[in-house]
This record gives C-alpha cells, structure tokens and sequence, in this order.
C-alpha cells in the first residue's frame, strides 16, 4: 500500500509517515498498524494515535535497571487516580516534582521507603531511593502496551504478512542491493520493486485473465 526509501540508520522515526502513508493510500479515517520494535518510538506512537491510527508495538526493554538484572519501569504499576506508582514491595511512590527535558515535559515519583526496603538490592544501585520518570503523555505507550498485551499473537502474524514481501523482492526478484546512486533514484528504484510485486502478486491471487479485465 505504500513504501519509502530513506537515509535514516533507525527505523523509529519512520512509523507515523509510512502509516499515514497507508491510510491515505487506503481512504481510511482509522487505520491498525503492525510494527517490529525497531519502530517503537514515544513521539510517533503520540502522533499515530492523535491520527486514528491504532499502533500495535512490542516496547524494547533497554532501561538501564533492566539490563542490569534489577526490577525495570515495566514492573511499577501507575494508579491514574492517585497520580503514583506501586512498586512491587506494594509501596507507593508519590509525584515529586515536574521538569522539562528536550522540549518534553517528565515528572519524577519516589518513596523514602526505599532504604529500608527488602527488595531495595533487586531494585536500584541508588542508596537513597528508585526514582520513576513518567512523560507527560506516557498514557499513549501504556495503551500500546495493553493493546498488545490483549492480543498476543497479533505480532506474529505480523512476521508472517510482512517478512514474505521482503523475501520474495531480495530473493525471487534479485533486488539484493540497489543498482542506482542517489536517494531520489534509488526510491524510484524500489517503488518499480514494489508494483513488480504487487503485479506478480494479483496475478497469482486473482489470475491473469481476472487482472487484464479489472485493469480494461
């Protein structure tokens, strides 16, 4: 339905513009859109679901606890009502102050429990507490979150849809690398890939004769 050719090494800037891209191309008010965690990004989901276009994405967990082997962010429960977290010794870890950091605005919750606590050595290398630091539209990643908690297997499916176009471009068609030199010559490169696939795809769905007669 749509695809793109850029110069960017990282995928998570990539999402909103490809999915809007999509839904245009589609006609649609709403679309739902399947994506590796290699598009996770805060600011293109927030723009995905101001759009209507509902994201399922796996949220890479690289926090600097978790990779540690402590008690990441994933494992504090945020209670909307009372603006604070539980932490898993059931403690609660209150709003402490608001800041902005790269035009985005963050606010910082903590207990002064922590020091005492039994789970501190599971929790944080800090002697004096585990501080949580929550974007102002955090709301938008815990929805994507439970959205795909909700349905387990719809990633799945995404491999299954998506890696097959990449695999049959590479390999049946021989477009292993690009032959042209220049971002706006290589995109018109692989946009021809692309309709190659898309015609050779209709034509194995709906057969030849069927395909002349819609494209008359």
């Amino acid at each position: 339905m749509a695809q793109d050719v850029t110069n960017e090494p990282l995928d998570n800037h990539q999402l909103f513009t490809i999915a809007d891209k999509a839904r245009q191309m589609l006609g649609q008010d709403q679309l739902q859109v399947l994506a590796d965690m290699g598009y996770y990004n805060h600011q293109e989901l927030k723009r995905c679901e101001q759009a209507g276009i509902i994201t399922y994405v796996n949220q890479p967990r690289v926090s600097k606890n978790t990779a540690r082997g402590l008690l990441g962010k994933e494992q504090f429960v945020y209670e909307a009502a009372r603006d604070s977290y539980r932490c898993p010794a059931q403690e609660r870890l209150d709003f402490r102050f608001e800041t902005e950091e790269r035009g985005q605005r963050f606010r910082y919750y903590w207990t002064t429990v922590c020091p005492t606590c039994a789970l501190k050595s599971q929790c944080t290398t800090d002697p004096r507490f585990h501080r949580i630091q929550r974007w102002e539209h955090e709301a938008v990643l815990e929805r994507v979150t439970q959205r795909v908690k909700a349905h387990p297997l719809i990633l799945k499916l995404r491999q299954q849809i998506v890696e097959h176009p990449f695999g049959t471009i590479k390999f049946w068609n021989d477009q292993r690398h690009f032959l042209m030199r220049g971002l706006e010559k290589v995109k018109a490169e692989f946009s021809l890939s692309t309709l190659a696939y898309n015609i050779k795809r209709a034509m194995n769905v709906v057969g030849v004769k069927a395909l002349i007669a819609a494209l008359g």
